[in-house]
C-alpha cells in the first residue's frame, strides 16, 4: 500500500504530515485573545501519510491513520515544514496521541 502525496511531497515509512488548526481567538462571550496568551493548538488534520515501517519481520505495518482524519498532537515534537508559505509539520506515526472520530 503506497502513501498519500500532498503538493508533490510525499511522507516516507511511517511519517505523517498533518496541518495544525487555527487556534480560537474569540471566546464565546466575544472577547478577543490576544496571540500572546493562545495556547498550542494540540488538534490537527492529516494531509498525507506514508507507506509505513517495517516490523521485525519484513513486513510493512500500515499507518493507523488516513488522509483527512483529526488527530491530537503532542505538545512538543514534530518537524516544521513549509510548503507554498503554509506551516506543516512532520510527525512518526507512533507520536500521534489519537484521532478524533465522529
Amino acid at each position: 500500500m503506497a502513501g498519500k502525496a500532498f503538493r508533490k511531497f510525499l511522507p516516507l515509512f511511517d511519517r505523517v504530515l498533518v496541518e495544525r488548526c487555527s487556534a480560537e481567538t474569540v471566546t464565546k462571550g466575544g472577547i478577543m485573545i490576544p496571540e500572546k496568551a493562545q495556547g498550542k493548538v494540540l488538534q490537527a488534520t492529516v494531509v498525507a501519510v506514508g507507506s509505513g515501517a517495517r516490523g521485525k519481520n519484513g513486513e510493512i505495518q500500515p499507518v493507523s491513520v488516513k488522509v483527512g482524519e483529526k488527530v491530537l498532537l503532542p505538545e512538543y515534537g514534530g518537524t516544521k515544514i513549509v510548503l507554498e508559505e503554509k506551516d506543516y509539520y512532520l510527525f512518526r506515526d507512533g507520536d500521534i496521541l489519537g484521532k478524533y472520530v465522529d
